[in-house]
């Protein structure tokens, strides 16, 4: 069997979607962004990973399955340019808008190219309470059963202490911050821990290397937290304006969610209130929770009527 992946965007996104090669048989071709190749490079002795900018090589086989999970139309183009039995994900439709296989709607109801439109995939994406690895593998036939993610060997580089912080957010989702970062360092440190903030690096295996010389991570729903899963690492997360819901924890997660969350639901503008909305001792206590080994526990809270989407 020879099977297609197209993934490129975003990196957190490209991990997430690597339990797939647990399940998937035979040999496996996946195209994804340039910057992307080191994490899926040398995974597995069937994977061949090729950055966007050599897509071509991929049409000279045949695959008896092509996943599309990008919504973009330049990939759907490419999409449709190649020759496969078996079509899950997006695709170019006849009007040239992109549409998706009905196996693939329920991922792609929730997305920006849903069928339901916008307002109504939000609303949806806020409902939903399955994760994303459960709606990839069962749209393909599969069972999810925690299949773990697959990270690339790393080498140490040195940095290495009890607690490693992610505080960058990025341009497009900047309410995914949170603004107490450095009173939580402050307060770690007092303990008598050693606490990084994780810096900006060469490479994306030096970044999964910091990752991996730590007890624990505090971060917000980011690339940093999805090394974490994939490394085995427990991890606090804030969620200010993402689902908790789509990330599957591996028992090692403890979600602390925004009581705003459904107010700053996938909004992409930059609201005080919404960065400030989790308390410092909320995320102190869970922390110090993960270090002591305790299980993590789902922080998730009923929402307050008034947060409720109309």
């Amino acid at each position: 069997m020879k099977t297609l992946i197209l993934k490129l965007n975003a990196t957190g996104d490209v991990l997430r979607t690597t339990p797939l090669l647990r399940c998937i048989a035979g040999h496996v071709t996946w195209i994804t962004a340039a910057r992307n190749v080191p994490l899926l490079e040398g995974l597995q002795d069937t994977l061949t990973c090729l950055p966007w900018e050599d897509r071509a090589l991929a049409l000279d086989d045949t695959y008896d399955l092509l996943v599309n999970l990008e919504d973009e139309v330049e990939v759907s183009q490419f999409a449709a340019e190649v020759d496969a039995a078996r079509r899950f994900g997006a695709f170019l439709g006849t009007a040239g808008t992109v549409r998706y296989t009905p196996d693939s709607r329920g991922w792609f109801d929730l997305s920006l190219i849903s069928t339901h439109g916008r307002e109504a995939a939000d609303r949806l994406k806020l409902l939903n309470r399955r994760t994303y690895q459960d709606l990839i593998f069962e749209g393909l036939g599969h069972t999810f059963e925690d299949q773990r993610y697959m990270l690339p060997a790393t080498a140490h580089r040195g940095l290495s202490g009890d607690v490693a912080i992610a505080p960058l957010s990025g341009p497009v989702w900047p309410m995914k911050s949170w603004d107490h970062y450095a009173e939580l360092q402050r307060r770690l440190e007092s303990s008598g821990l050693t606490v990084n903030v994780l810096p900006t690096r060469n490479s994306l295996l030096e970044h999964i290397a910091d990752v991996r010389g730590h007890r624990c991570l505090v971060s917000g729903d980011s690339l940093p937290m999805h090394i974490a899963l994939g490394a085995g690492i427990p991890c606090v997360t804030i969620f200010n304006c993402t689902s908790p819901w789509e990330i599957h924890d591996y028992g090692l997660q403890t979600k602390i969610v925004s009581p705003l969350l459904c107010e700053f639901f996938y909004q992409r503008g930059l609201d005080p209130r919404a960065t400030t909305a989790v308390s410092l001792d909320d995320v102190h206590e869970a922390v110090m929770n993960a270090l002591a080994m305790e299980a993590p526990r789902e922080r998730d809270r009923p929402l307050p009527a008034s947060a409720q989407m109309p």
